[in-house]
């Protein structure tokens, strides 16, 4: 593979802080690269090292000579004046853009509901962003830097910008380097993975699923390293004591290393627990939509919507920009009265809710962390266990020196931390969380969801990040035409819905800018459920047929079904195993027979491997 960019010795200081010290990276033609670390460890100023914005104190950046290169900034740098049209393309004539199916294709997923006409500064922040993003793809560029793309994109069109990027240069060409907390975009895109943090960059190969296997290996191996040299101390001090005594043994690598290293961790929530909690907390009921409808400017948001919210539910709720999820939350919390139909709220739900904007910390302007803190009951139980509310800050990323910061000088994720700890502190039964993961890097999403994993309550959340959502949530729900829908499929069954005539919120026209077709109002089709006939049919002659309901859950029975196998055949191995180690030594026929016992049981178990990838597979293309 060619090599098109790198940097050597690279050293980088910010006031106090040494952010890169003497880094050596190395990017070749076809590398799809992602970018993770801890806020504020470097990772927008490595995209910047590289992209020449940033002047390293020490080191070099070399990039080929016939290679070009397109950056998104976090921050955009579009005129105000300017129209869409002008910010993405210049003085291009519209002649030569608008025959490009690739550039319409472009145009129609970010901004297919904003007049192409429109002036940068009546956009959003959102639109604006999306206008960016549009500004750096129409372009042909070799090597694309992306700093955090998939901001203000709700799912669908995270799903397309990650199709996108993976069929957007051939065969081993193009280069792609993404900061992005999104870890379903990471797995979806990226071919390795850089971790900046402490001064250093550490490679990784693989997405993020790999980055995290291999993160947890080396810290594994690390331990072990560790334990060897105190067993090794011990020795010696025994030798030195009463003579030397020795014991090795010999490492071995298996497809099982990974089920190893998680032999030990429980499942991330007891759902059956919870539940229990919950309804000894609420009571039988929690939420009741009865007949809700409700409308803005002529356009039905939520259309005679009769929905039950159960004590203990973990609900995802998903849809477009525009759809209706915000209206939806506001009627829960009662911001919001609907045109018709009512609400029944359980006389025992105490309801708390993290919203998108933060406003429930406006309050305490500059009063200090532990300041805030006293106000609060001071224990949290989680998974059986109490914390103090101190303790339940530190595992949210917390250090003491935070407590005694004012709130509002505190980082949007601090902010967001602090909210969410607050809002578990109230004693609430109900809780509503809208963006929760905004401005929160990889590793404090993992604490959040530890955290969220423990809490017995109703749980309904508002987020584009598919990873959080699959994760902390065990129902999703859309909003199509008004109407929720149950999606036993989660977010693939969704997205296959909108690709196949569910209702979006807007459609778009090229060069004047105005808008076309209809919008939410369109009608439902009786096949936007994934693998209903009528979709198949109205999907190209070319494609896979795609697997019907029934077929679908046939699978995953099959699957479930493996994998019972799978644990029994590992169970009876490890008997085997045992039973070898028990065996006389001097009993050659019963070692031979328990050795080829072994042997049939771990043949039977790769055949039992391969048939679950098989149906994993059929249920992945889904």
């Amino acid at each position: 593979m060619a090599f098109a960019l790198g940097c050597e010795n690279i050293c980088l200081e910010y006031a106090a802080k040494k952010v890169f010290d003497g880094v050596t990276l190395g990017v070749n033609d076809g590398d799809r690269i992602g970018i993770v670390g801890r806020n504020g460890d470097g990772k927008s100023s490595l995209l910047g090292v590289l992209s020449g914005t940033v002047e390293p104190e020490d080191g070099r950046v070399f990039k080929r000579n016939d290679s070009t290169m397109a950056v998104l900034a976090q921050n955009d740098s579009l005129d105000s004046s300017a129209t869409i049209t002008q910010a993405i393309f210049g003085d291009e004539p519209e002649y030569v853009w608008a025959s490009d199916p690739k550039i319409r294709d472009i145009l129609d997923n970010l901004l297919g509901a904003v007049p192409l006409d429109s002036v940068i500064g009546n956009l959003s922040g959102g639109e604006r962003r999306k206008v960016d993003l549009a500004r750096v793809l129409v372009r042909n560029d070799d090597i694309l830097m992306l700093d955090e793309p998939t901001n203000h994109l709700d799912m669908s069109s995270i799903s397309w910008l990650a199709k996108h990027l993976n069929h957007r240069w051939p065969g081993k060409s193009g280069v792609l380097l993404v900061v992005t907390h999104d870890r379903w975009f990471l797995d979806e895109v990226c071919t390795s993975m850089w971790e900046v943090h402490d001064g250093t960059v550490e490679p990784f190969t693989g997405g993020y699923s790999a980055y995290v296997l291999q993160r947890v290996e080396r810290e594994e191996a690390a331990r072990v390293a560790e334990e060897k040299r105190q067993n090794l101390l011990r020795r010696e001090l025994a030798w030195l004591s009463r003579g030397a005594r020795a014991r090795s043994s010999k490492p071995k690598f298996h497809v099982e290393a990974a089920e190893a290293l998680i032999a030990g961790e429980p499942p991330v929530r007891d759902t059956i627990e919870l539940k229990r909690a919950s309804v000894a907390r609420l009571g039988k009921q929690c939420i009741e939509f009865v007949n809700v409808s409700k409308e803005y400017d002529g356009r039905k948001v939520l259309d005679g919507i009769n929905w039950i919210i159960a004590p203990g539910d973990r609900i995802g709720i998903l849809g477009e920009n525009g759809i209706g999820k915000t209206t939806l939350l506001n009627i829960i919390q009662g911001k919001v009265k609907p045109d018709s139909g009512y609400v029944k709220i359980g006389k025992t739900v105490k309801m708390s809710v993290l919203s998108q904007h933060l406003d429930e910390l406006n309050q305490f302007g500059d009063y200090e962390v532990r300041e805030v803190l006293s106000r609060y009951k001071t224990h949290y139980t989680i998974d059986g266990k109490e914390y103090t509310s101190s303790q339940l800050l530190e595992m949210l990323g917390f250090k003491r020196a935070h407590f005694q910061m004012p709130v509002s000088k505190l980082s949007g994720g601090q902010k967001r931390r602090l909210q969410l700890m607050l809002t578990l502190l109230t004693g609430c039964n109900v809780m509503v969380l809208d963006e929760p993961g905004n401005d929160m890097d990889i590793d404090m999403l993992s604490q959040m969801e530890g955290v969220l994993d423990g809490w017995p309550g109703t749980l309904i959340m508002v987020t584009h990040d598919r990873h959080l959502m699959e994760r902390v949530t065990d129902n999703q729900y859309a909003i199509i035409a008004g109407k929720v829908r149950h999606v036993p499929g989660g977010v693939d069954e969704y997205l296959h819905m909108l690709a196949h005539g569910a209702a979006r919120p807007a459609a778009s026209n090229f060069g004047n800018g105005a808008k076309s077709g209809s919008g939410t109002d369109g009608s439902e089709s009786s096949g936007v459920f994934a693998g209903s006939n009528e979709t198949g049919a109205a999907s190209s002659g070319a494609s896979k047929q795609k697997m019907s309901n029934s077929e679908r859950q046939a699978a995953r029975r099959k699957r479930s079904s493996i994998e019972r196998k799978m644990e029994t055949t590992r169970g009876k191995i490890e008997d085997a195993k045992q039973r070898l180690a028990d065996a006389d030594p001097t009993d050659y026929m019963e070692l031979q027979d328990c050795e080829e016992q072994i042997a049939s049981l771990k043949d039977q178990l790769s055949e039992l491997e391969d048939e679950w990838l098989e149906v994993a597979e059929l249920l992945e293309d889904e």
